[in-house]
């Protein structure tokens, strides 16, 4: 037993018995278990509770052992001061302060089966890939279960564009091309990529956007590839950087991105020229994203971007390569951008004014295929049908938010599993 999960257990009443007593064997009857606090202070709020035949309102705090309030110097503490009821699992001591104050001590052990006690163990130290993996079926998973996955994700997601916002003015296009950056450099160059973005005033981004020769030479000259250039076409970028340096007084800051563990079609070069040609085809990018409505318009956008032609025969600067053909965005790449970027920000942008946007969002997910990683592997070794994107982010940030951190009490699926005894 550990105070989480006694905690844990009252909260969600998960008792075989509720003939409670208190430690010198009076009743006690609990009207309102309380508001769990999450926070410091005691564990419940405002709860109420008969017992002498008089009704008391205020706080319980759960420990353990009873001496578990000594331990943790609450005696003291002017927050523990409203304290109606001393829950523990265990009755060690007498607190002499509890018999001055009139506070009540009511012991849990009897009331509480060992099967959940042994379960919760079991879940916090198998080495599995889930926790629950020796319990689980598909059939514990709870109605709306990817539905409200996806809401809290895109909340988080959305409380990272906001922090963005404000430190841009509230400049949605500038958080755009922050966002796209990022997933554009995929999970090596992500923060790199928008390191670099952020290091752009979006302004000068909007004054070049028509000129991809630029948008790369701005890109690279930042990234430090043109130091040195191989060949003409490199001298062309060197020249157009130092030009764009002294004519928008860019910061003389290099950061350089990893080619380190890529597969040459994602290496940062290639992918920074695809990133050009994104904003030099679409010259309103920001509001063709807002406004589609299905995942079609959005792959139209997508669809025909590609790195320039200098690098159809080349993964590396100066280097020709075997393999010649157009460097398009494929339709999994495609696929990252619009559930890491542009789902997010749609919601973002649309969450304050249009009530129907997280049923919209959701239908966005549900016509996109799913992912292939070794986390959703496994999750289909457990006999999860996974059909579309809705399921694969779902079960993906599941697996990240609670079993990789074994958080089996906020776990809609671990509460099922405790629950049936």
């Amino acid at each position: 037993m550990n105070e989480k999960l006694l905690q844990y257990l009252w909260n969600f009443k998960v008792f075989n018995s509720f003939d409670f007593k208190d430690t010198l064997g009076n009743p006690i009857e609990i009207l309102n278990f309380g508001k769990w606090n999450t926070n410091s202070g005691p564990d419940f709020l405002m709860a109420t509770i008969r017992t002498k035949n008089v009704i008391l309102v205020g706080n319980i705090e759960l420990h353990v052992k009873s001496s578990d309030w000594i331990f943790h110097q609450h005696s003291n503490d002017p927050n523990y001061q409203n304290i109606i009821l001393h829950v523990v699992f265990q009755h060690d001591i007498e607190i002499e302060e509890f018999d001055v104050q009139n506070v009540t001590t009511l012991e849990l052990k009897n009331c509480i089966d060992t099967s959940i006690i042994s379960k919760y163990e079991k879940l916090i130290k198998e080495n599995l890939f889930i926790p629950c993996e020796d319990l689980f079926d598909p059939s514990k998973i709870p109605f709306n279960f990817h539905e409200e996955n996806i809401l809290k994700k895109l909340q988080e997601k959305s409380v990272s564009i906001e922090e963005d916002l404000e430190q841009s003015k509230n400049n949605f296009e500038a958080v755009l091309f922050h966002h796209l950056a990022y997933s554009f450099g995929l999970k090596v160059n992500a923060f790199i990529f928008k390191q670099i973005a952020e290091r752009i005033n979006f302004s000068v981004i909007n004054k070049i956007r028509q000129n991809k020769t630029q948008l790369e030479a701005l890109f690279f000259g930042i990234s430090g590839w043109l130091e040195q250039p191989l060949d003409n076409q490199m001298e062309i970028w060197k020249r157009e950087f130092d030009f764009l340096t002294a004519k928008f007084q860019l910061p003389a800051i290099t950061i350089h991105p990893k080619f380190l563990r890529l597969r040459p079609p994602n290496f940062p070069n290639i992918r920074l020229s695809q990133l050009a040609d994104l904003y030099v085809q679409h010259q309103n990018l920001f509001s063709k994203i807002i406004s589609a409505e299905n995942t079609n318009q959005l792959y139209e956008i997508f669809k025909n971007i590609k790195a320039s032609e200098y690098w159809d025969d080349k993964f590396n600067f100066g280097k020709t390569s075997n393999h010649n053909q157009p460097k398009i965005l494929s339709k999994e790449f495609i696929n990252i951008i619009i559930l890491n970027t542009i789902l997010p920000l749609k919601y973002t942008y649309h969450k304050y004014h249009n009530e129907e946007i997280s049923e919209q969002i959701i239908n966005f997910y549900k016509s996109l295929s799913p992912e292939k990683n070794s986390i959703l592997k496994n999750w289909e070794k457990l006999n999860i049908k996974i059909k579309t994107s809705l399921e694969s982010q779902s079960l993906i940030y599941h697996f990240k938010s609670n079993c990789e951190t074994k958080n089996c009490l906020n776990c809609s699926i671990g509460f099922k599993i405790l629950k049936e005894i």
